[in-house]
Formats: structure tokens, C-alpha cells, sequence
């Protein structure tokens, strides 16, 4: 097996001594991180500090990422307050503090940012090694949005409709297999996610694998991702135009007739994706329960009601089915690999989850452009901090007691010593080490999830690997 960065994992002892290496290597690159000499030497290149200042670019980057961690909403008053509080004391007003969110500061967080992305850790996935062995790196496209002041609503358009006049949307690409970020963008809500998909697709290289959800479903870069040699799997956009080979000609493919009929449980036929594009895949389409067949019809006429229209015929048949697309080949992946991969797109799902939860990503205290600003990318990079602690528990949590991390529980450790850490990043650099080093080990006793007797994604996943045509049962009991 291939353990962490291509290394060959024989025995147990072996995962461990990797494991607690990668969580060393953690602390020791989040302590090179909040260096102060290279956090003074990034923020004079970038202006931010130009001369002696009480607000020096380490004290800056602490008060605005840990400083509002602690409470759901802190005002630029409350963290001038924290900054008095520091092991060596800043007396720093308000205003002084509102005088200093400037274009500069935004120019110090985004280098900030990338230079935390340089530092991310990789862990092994230590689970799920059989599905996805054959893959150099697993991307998990995804979006989450946020409301913002009503008066941002040029900058940062709302999703219209119903929604709030002005909002922001968070573009992530996770790679899954080492839990790490890679492009991570910060948007108008109103931008809808398959336009954000060329920026993604530029990651593709050969042999790595893209799971995109419908609302990103884009035949462009799906083509652009099979001519970089690289793979997706999709849920497959019905309203897509598909071709089909036979007698040595194409011939346009009417899914829902062709299922309606249909007899077995699944149902696996090459395909070409889209009008212009005709990108070779696989079609697989995997009948759900009636139970499910019902509730989605319901839910279709519900919102077609809404909308003044009634749902056809076909769309009704397709109900029946769930519908995946790939080109990974079926000596890659046969149809059961693809209906147990896809389902754990909802792992990010839990991550926005928790960013919106216990990192105050959405609670603003300002309205004025450039604190605003500023706070969303000191948040920014709060995510991306709570993140770099994160790759290295989850693989030690499941070696050392074979249990499941929960990524909401993995965010409150951290969370509930908000205060305790702003102190110590401005502690000499052993200090912070040695906190840090404690805040995971102390992490790694609270962040299981809770036994239960319903299985989670993970364990159904584990349990059909070891058993051969089980997919249908696999997507029921996922669906139920």
C-alpha cells in the first residue's frame, strides 16, 4: 500500500511512527508560519508597515484571525481591547484600528494566505486506500455562500430572487485524499458554480480524478479535464445532449425512453457528453427505491407548481434513477466503485458546515468597504489555520482507536481556547510550539464522533469493499 508522500506502508507500526511524524512536521510548520521576522518582512513588502508602528504585521494578522474566534461577532472596539491584553501590551484605539483595514492590509492577508497554503500539511487517508489507489489526487469542487450587508450589493451581488440583496461565495477544491486545499476563492455570490469550473479544471493532470456535483456539470471542462489526461465523476446532467454509438454511426440518445422500460437495477452504456464537446464516458444509472422514486416526484410537482409549469413525462422516468457519468474505464473502476465514490462529495459539505458553525465566516461588525474587507480575509485565513491542523488527526484518531473524526467536534477544541492562543502566537517561537503540540494531542481525545447504531458513509463504504455487487444496496441504504 502507499502510504504518505508515495512512502510503502507495510505494518501498523510503520502508519503510526508516519502519522506522528506528519503531526510534528504540523506544528513545526505552523510555528515557521507565525515567525515574527517573516510575518515583519511580508508585511513591510507589502506596505502594510512602512515604519515603527504599535500595530506591527504579527500583531495585525493575530487580532484579526483569532481575535474574533472566541465570540460570534467582535467589533473592531473589542479587539483593540484584546490587544491591550497581549504578553507585551499594544494601547491602540478603535479608530486606530478602523485607520489601519486599508487596501494594504488586504494586499498583507491575501500574501498571508497563499504563503498558508505553501504550509499545509498532507496526511494519509488511511480508509479508503483500495477505492482510490490508482489516483494521484482526488478533487471535490464545491461552493458555500454567505449573506452580507445589503449595502455590498454592488460589489458582491446576493442570489437574487428571495435571497439577500448582497452575499459572497466560498470556492473550494479539496484534495481529498490528503484532506488539503487547493484553489480557494473568495466570489459574488451570485456567480453561478460552473463558471468558477475552468479555474478548477486547470488543476487536471494525468491520472487524477474530479467529483463535481450537477450544479457544476460543465461538458467544456469535463473535455478540458480528458484532454489533460485526468478523470471526473458526475452526476449527470439530464438536460444534456448524449450520443450513442451504434452500426458505426452516432445516433442522439433519449435516456428516459430508453430506462423506462428498463428491467435490471443498474444499468452501465458508453456514451458522448454534449453537442459540441462529445466527450467519450460511461453512463451508469442505478434504480433507487420506490420509496425515494416517490418523494422525488413529489418534490419535482411541488416545485413545478410553484413555478406555473407541469414536469414531463420524462423527467418523471429519470426520478427513478440516480445518474452518474465518468470516464474513469471500467478496469479503473467498475460501476460499484463509482456509486460508493461519489457519495463522499458530502464530507465538504460538513466542512462548510463547520466553518459556518464555530468559525464566524458570516458575522460581520462592519459595514464600511475595507474593514469589511479586511475581516473577511483575516476569516480566510482562520480557515485555512484550523485546516492545517486538521489533515493529521483524522488518520491518527483511526490508527491508534479505529474510530471516525467528526469534522464538526474537530473545529471546538480549537475554538474553545481562542483567547489562550492569541497570547501564545505572540510568545517567542518554543513557547508556541509546545502549545501547539498540546492543542492537537488535547484535540485527539475530543474530536471522535459518537458511536450510534446507524452506519456512517465511511463504515458503508468500508463494509462494500470487501463484498462484490453491492451497489444497489450501497445507494439504498445512502438514499434512505
Amino acid at each position: 500500500m502507499v502510504g504518505w508522500q508515495g512512502v510503502v506502508v507495510h505494518t501498523t507500526g510503520i502508519k503510526e511512527t508516519a502519522l506522528a511524524e506528519v503531526l510534528l512536521s504540523t506544528v513545526a510548520r505552523l510555528t515557521e508560519f507565525f515567525s515574527s521576522e517573516q510575518l515583519e518582512a511580508r508585511a513591510r513588502c507589502r506596505g502594510f508597515v512602512q515604519r515603527a508602528s504599535k500595530i506591527t504585521g504579527k500583531l495585525f494578522l493575530a487580532l484579526g484571525t483569532i481575535g474574533p474566534w472566541s465570540e460570534g461577532k467582535t467589533a473592531l472596539a473589542q479587539l483593540a481591547a484584546k490587544a491591550a491584553q497581549v504578553p507585551a501590551p499594544v494601547e491602540v484605539s478603535p479608530e486606530a484600528s478602523q485607520q489601519r483595514m486599508t487596501a494594504r492590509a488586504r494586499a498583507f492577508l491575501q500574501d498571508m494566505r497563499q504563503r498558508a497554503f505553501a504550509k499545509l500539511p498532507q496526511a494519509p487517508t488511511v480508509w479508503e486506500e483500495r477505492l482510490f489507489a490508482t489516483f494521484p489526487a482526488v478533487h471535490i469542487a464545491d461552493s458555500t455562500g454567505f449573506a452580507l450587508p445589503d449595502s455590498w450589493q454592488d460589489l458582491f451581488p446576493g442570489a437574487g430572487g428571495s435571497g439577500a440583496p448582497a452575499g459572497a461565495k466560498i470556492q473550494l477544491v479539496w484534495e481529498y485524499t490528503r484532506s488539503t486545499f487547493a484553489p480557494f476563492a473568495l466570489l459574488p455570490w451570485h456567480m453561478p458554480d460552473n463558471k468558477y469550473l475552468d479555474t478548477v479544471v486547470g488543476l487536471a493532470q494525468r491520472g487524477a480524478v474530479f467529483l463535481f456535483d450537477p450544479g457544476s456539470f460543465k461538458t467544456a471542462a469535463l473535455a478540458q479535464s480528458a484532454a489533460a489526461r485526468a478523470y471526473f465523476l458526475t452526476r449527470l446532467n439530464p438536460q444534456v445532449t448524449l450520443y450513442e454509438a451504434r452500426e458505426g454511426r452516432l445516433h442522439e440518445l433519449e435516456l428516459a425512453r430508453g430506462l423506462h422500460p428498463e428491467p435490471r437495477p443498474l444499468v452501465e452504456k458508453a456514451i458522448l457528453l454534449g453537442a459540441r464537446e462529445r466527450v467519450a464516458a460511461r453512463l451508469i444509472a442505478a434504480r433507487v427505491p420506490e420509496a425515494v422514486v416517490n418523494a422525488r416526484r413529489r418534490k419535482a410537482r411541488k416545485a413545478a407548481r410553484k413555478r406555473g409549469y407541469t414536469p414531463s413525462q420524462a423527467h418523471l422516468t429519470l426520478l427513478a434513477w440516480t445518474l452518474f457519468s465518468t470516464n474513469v474505464p471500467g478496469t479503473g473502476w467498475t460501476s460499484e466503485p463509482v456509486g460508493k465514490a461519489y457519495p463522499l462529495r458530502g464530507q465538504v459539505d460538513l466542512i462548510f458546515k463547520s466553518w459556518k458553525s464555530y468559525l464566524p465566516l458570516a458575522t460581520l461588525p462592519t459595514k464600511t468597504k475595507e474593514p469589511t474587507l479586511g475581516y473577511l480575509y483575516a476569516r480566510r485565513r482562520l480557515l485555512l489555520l484550523n485546516s492545517a491542523l486538521c489533515p493529521p488527526l483524522p488518520a491518527r484518531l483511526w490508527q491508534t482507536k479505529h474510530r471516525e473524526v467528526s469534522l464538526l467536534k474537530l473545529v471546538r477544541p480549537f475554538q474553545a481556547g481562542a483567547d489562550q492562543w492569541l497570547q501564545v502566537l505572540l510568545q517567542p517561537a518554543p513557547d508556541l510550539r509546545s502549545f501547539l503540540h498540546r492543542a492537537c494531542a488535547s484535540a485527539e481525545r475530543l474530536i471522535a464522533k459518537a458511536s450510534r447504531k446507524r452506519c456512517t458513509s465511511a463504515q458503508l463504504l468500508r463494509a462494500s469493499l470487501s463484498r462484490q455487487n453491492d451497489f444497489i444496496e450501497f445507494t439504498e441504504a445512502l438514499a434512505a
